[in-house]
């Protein structure tokens, strides 16, 4: 919905646009404005200059700016979804092969698929899936799938929807218990009661149809019957990669997402272990076995170049740690020579049916990543 508007219009007057996010340097002092939309402004971590409200007719307004029976009537302009309906693979023939999707498994091994196509235009859904309430994220300027735990480590459940705004360009929700706001890479409050509170994110992939169903065929997929009128057959890939690179954003960001370590437009996989992270770039892994530490533990990295895709693991099974190579197709552990699938799960050999340990990732476009963490390590070939 967004993303299809902004291409349509040229992306809305790229050039104005892009002189708002490279011109300047100074940091806006962080000033509230009391109670806006029932949110507590003056708890604030970032400065409200900085997110800026899509009107949807007009470009944006900053929320140091908005009125609030514009920014009452833009909430949830694009709705979130509740508890939502799923179908069957078979039923599922109106996805191409090619169709992005935010692949995600819950506790109980069943997967679940969600297609960019609805997601796109509704960039939010709230769900409890085997008894852990999700959260199932998207951002189209971002290319961000993100899974969270909807329940914060205080235990505290929360629900969101869309606050039409955009904070370095990305995705902005609210959580409907107090009404803060929320940047969806970061997973973390910046405005409101909560400002600082961050959510937990839960392993997932985002990858293409054709390989997510290979993996999982018996993987059930968000249905399209949401009781919206709206139309999920449209394409809405192509064409915001090559404007980014250029050095357009849809809406204005800050410095911290002009890191040129990559090009804003790389897709990167975010991966996270005791409070320690890493980047990769998908484009610079292929098809292999990444053997890397991090948090102080060993993790591999699968990756494919079909999507592309890539997932995250400890490389252990039951105490013992293990070495992959990417070989014929396959991943094979040094140790043993078991055979692993790109889910982390062991086809053949002395491990056969064991199941490696999958670690939380973020799957964005470079430029929301770090924005969202500065200075992230890049790992380099």
């Amino acid at each position: 919905m967004r993303l299809a508007a902004i291409l349509s219009g040229g992306l809305i007057a790229a050039g104005l646009i892009a002189a708002a996010c490279f011109g300047g340097d100074s940091t806006p002092e962080l000033i509230g404005r009391g109670l806006l939309g029932g949110t507590d402004t003056d708890k604030l971590s970032v400065a409200l200059e900085d997110i800026h409200v899509d009107t949807f007719v007009s470009g944006s307004v900053p929320l140091s700016e908005i009125d609030e029976v514009t920014l009452l009537g833009l909430r949830d302009a694009i709705p979130p979804i509740d508890s939502p309906p799923y179908t069957t693979t078979g039923e599922s023939g109106w996805l191409d092969a090619n169709d992005l999707v935010l692949g995600y498994i819950a506790d109980d091994g069943q997967a679940y698929a969600y297609p960019a196509r609805i997601l796109d235009q509704h960039e939010i859904v709230n769900d409890e899936l085997d008894g852990r309430a999700v959260l199932i994220s998207f951002c189209p300027l971002c290319r961000s799938g993100i899974v969270y735990d909807r329940v914060l480590k205080d235990g505290q459940p929360l629900s969101f929807g869309n606050t039409s705004a955009l904070y370095e360009s990305d995705l902005v929700m609210y959580d409907r218990e107090t009404l803060s706001y929320w940047f969806q890479v970061g997973g973390e409050a910046i405005v409101g009661d909560l400002t600082g509170a961050r959510l937990v994110a839960l392993p997932s992939v985002t990858t293409t149809w054709e390989p997510w169903r290979e993996l999982h065929p018996d993987t059930l997929v968000l249905s399209r019957d949401l009781g919206f009128a709206r139309d999920y057959s449209r394409d809405i890939t192509g064409g915001l990669e090559k404007l980014l690179n250029g050095g357009s954003f849809p809406f204005p960001v800050t410095d911290a997402a002009k890191d040129d370590r990559l090009e804003a437009a790389a897709l990167v996989l975010g991966v996270e272990h005791n409070d320690d992270r890493r980047a990769y770039a998908l484009a610079q892994l292929g098809d292999a076995a990444v053997n890397e530490t991090l948090g102080g533990q060993r993790i591999v990295i699968f990756s494919r170049s079909d999507g592309p895709v890539a997932a995250a693991f400890l490389a252990e099974v039951d105490g013992q740690a293990l070495t992959f190579e990417y070989r014929g197709g396959t991943y094979v552990d040094e140790e043993t020579g078991s055979e692993w699938s790109l889910t982390g799960r062991a086809l053949a050999g002395a491990l056969a049916g064991a199941q490696l340990e999958p670690l939380a990732v973020r799957t964005a476009f470079w430029f929301s990543y770090a924005s969202a963490f500065p200075g992230v390590e890049l790992y380099k070939p």
